[in-house]
């Protein structure tokens, strides 16, 4: 399977709790082109849980993969037929999440210790799947701080068949920092993951840790084949207001108040199957962040939308809270792509 590198060229990172469907359509809205993930699925809860509410997504998601968290190669190749089953465009599996909570399911970052049993999953994954099986990791964990083992590591799996690392620059801490120190407190080492991509051509490496807007991504790009972006979008998802046409070559920019009027489109349709506003609402609190009445919008949702029947009603008002006009309630429509981004192949 070849798999095109400018399908990576920019995303947006999977994060727990966060990147929702809710707000992955929210992203979608603000940029056609960026991939988007899934927050890490376990196996387990694939298998034994609820499909529809882990698993369902919009169409107009895709290109959208799917993250999972486990370490044991038979769970993770059903969990990853599943997903293919269900019409993601990739499958990955977390390699970098140092949560007590995920070290005790014996997945995430620890399992870096492991290179052997990873090969095996990934292994095992792509033999059920016909999608591209990718790695999300670190540069290392504890006290393996080191680059040979680094590349050790990405040899490993590419012996197997991997062809996507997605590499967040730093090590993790196993023991001793929490998962918001361990993004913040272990060095950044960009120039390790260059070195990757010198080291290993014919891979594709995607870089992640600490890159806040589109010139520090297009610099990066220089060096490596993608860059995936995190909380600097859900912080504003307005920072990808020109990634289409600076980095996918499509005429689209997205209008603020055109988006939130989709989304309100949007929220009526989920309130009508029994999703309470809040779930969608939180995602869209920093839609006017930086603007005139972005504050305002803020706080209305904040004190409105959280209540427990809150209605799209409530969003409409917000929207007249940056507006300061009354906001006929019609929705625009958004422009389509004339050609839809090709997948992988």
């Amino acid at each position: 399977m070849a798999i095109d590198p400018a399908l990576h060229r920019v995303s947006v990172a999977p994060m727990l709790d966060w990147t929702d469907r809710h707000f992955r359509y929210l992203v979608r809205l603000c940029s056609r082109g960026v991939r988007l993930y899934t927050e890490m699925v376990t196996d387990r809860a694939i298998l034994h849980g609820n499909r529809p509410r882990l698993l369902d997504f919009d169409p107009s998601e895709h290109p959208v993969a799917l993250q999972l968290g486990g370490s044991d190669p038979a769970l993770l190749a059903e969990a990853a037929r599943i997903g293919q089953d269900w019409g993601y465009d990739e499958i990955n599996l977390n390699l970098g999440c140092p949560s007590e909570r995920v070290q005790g399911g014996g997945f995430g970052a620890c399992l870096m210790k492991e290179p052997d049993l990873v090969a095996e999953c990934f292994a095992a994954m792509r033999e059920a799947v016909q999608l591209p099986v990718t790695a999300k990791h670190r540069l290392g964990v504890d006290d393996l701080e080191d680059y040979g083992y680094l590349a050790r590591f990405v040899e490993k799996l590419a012996s197997v068949g991997v062809e996507v690392f997605i590499v967040h620059a730093r090590k993790a801490w196993l023991q001793g920092l929490s998962p918001k120190e361990n993004r913040e407190i272990p060095e950044l080492r960009y120039g390790w993951v260059y070195r990757l991509k010198e080291d290993f051509p014919h891979l594709i490496f995607v870089l992640n840790g600490g890159v806040k807007t589109l010139d520090e991504a297009g610099a990066h790009l220089e060096h490596v084949d993608g860059v995936m972006l995190g909380r600097a979008v859900y912080e504003d998802p307005f920072v990808l207001e020109e990634a289409d046409r600076r980095f996918f070559g499509l005429e689209h920019r997205p209008q603020r108040l055109q988006v939130a009027q989709a989304m309100i489109a949007y929220a009526e349709a989920r309130l009508e199957e029994g999703v309470p506003l809040w779930s969608i609402a939180r995602h869209m609190l920093n839609l006017f962040k930086g603007q005139r009445g972005g504050k305002r919008w803020r706080r209305y949702l904040s004190e409105h939308a959280i209540r427990p029947q809150a209605k799209a009603q409530v969003l409409w008002e917000a929207l007249e809270q940056v507006t300061k006009t009354p906001t006929p309630r019609t929705i625009a429509s958004l422009p389509k792509l004339e050609k839809p981004l090709q997948q992988c192949s």
